[in-house]
């Protein structure tokens, strides 16, 4: 019986993410064959706090998961945008975003507050975040850099554009779908065999709920498109601003983002990224339970 839950919730969570991994890999094909370094130059501002802002905005125009992200963030690096700015993007991108915003108003009953605190407090941890990085890193941390700057090799002109981009779209799919697999394997996983009765019974202290919902939404590794109906259930056993934490922690990092950006970045940094996304959500949502 266990075997059975597991492979059901394993197929839910690729079919839940597969939709938005495809859009993700098919709009980095795009940038790869029609956005130029030019290009790039122009949109992102030099100055490194105006950079993060105005990639954590464009975040926003982007309807992906955390998953469908990753491999567009790497491809705007591999074109020039820098760490920090990227990083913000992608931190955002999955919740900033009409139709995740929309999903967790319907799913509070038609609630603005939990749509504001939710938007407001993603952008705030990725504006910081994006500003330490600034700092903290003076160069790109992608893994096999060398295979990221090769450019419009696939022929001239639109057809030979299109061809490029649907074959650079299949490489990347197969580049993130084992880690995609594989990280939904894991998932499926710890929510067979670890009870979430465990983690609520330990959830009802007014800090410890927030790191409980926080642990939650990495191991149940939902889609940004569908948590809130799930963070929506829990209303009657944790706080608000515990749910807020479930819902801005798990559409940043989850199981299966987490195999993904370790393809992408080298592993220290994606430690670092973890620890810093851990500690911002967790004092944001500290601070929206006093509001």
């Amino acid at each position: 019986m266990k075997f059975i839950q597991m492979n059901t919730i394993f197929i839910s969570i690729l079919i839940e993410s597969l939709p938005f991994v495809l859009l993700g890999v098919i709009i980095s094909g795009v940038i790869q064959m029609f956005i130029t370094e030019e290009m790039i130059a122009k949109v992102i501002p030099k100055n490194r706090f105006l950079a993060v802002l105005s990639a954590t905005i464009i975040g926003a125009l982007f309807p992906a998961c955390e998953c469908g992200i990753v491999p567009i963030t790497r491809r705007l690096m591999a074109k020039g945008v820098p760490l920090h700015a990227a990083i913000s993007f992608m931190l955002t991108g999955p919740i900033i975003n009409p139709i995740v915003l929309f999903s967790t108003y319907i799913a509070f009953g038609n609630s603005w507050r939990m749509v504001l605190y939710r938007g407001g407090l993603s952008f705030v941890v990725a504006l910081i975040i994006g500003f330490i990085l600034s700092y903290q890193f003076k160069d790109s941390q992608l893994r096999n850099e060398a295979h990221d700057h090769h450019h419009h090799d696939h022929g001239r002109g639109f057809i030979g554009k299109m061809k490029g981009t649907l074959q650079h779209s299949i490489d990347e799919f197969f580049s993130v779908g084992k880690f995609l697999i594989l990280g939904a394997f894991i998932a499926a996983a710890m929510q067979t065999f670890l009870k979430t009765s465990t983690l609520t019974a330990i959830g009802h202290g007014d800090y410890s709920s927030n790191i409980v919902m926080m642990a939650l939404s990495y191991i149940l590794s939902l889609c940004s498109e569908a948590d809130a109906f799930v963070a929506a259930s829990f209303q009657s056993t944790f706080s608000l601003n515990s749910l807020v934490a479930f819902l801005v922690f798990g559409a940043m990092f989850d199981i299966k983002n987490t195999l993904m950006m370790l393809s992408a970045f080298k592993s220290k940094f994606v430690l670092y990224l973890f620890i810093y996304v851990s500690i911002f959500v967790f004092l944001g949502s500290v601070v929206i339970g006093f509001l």
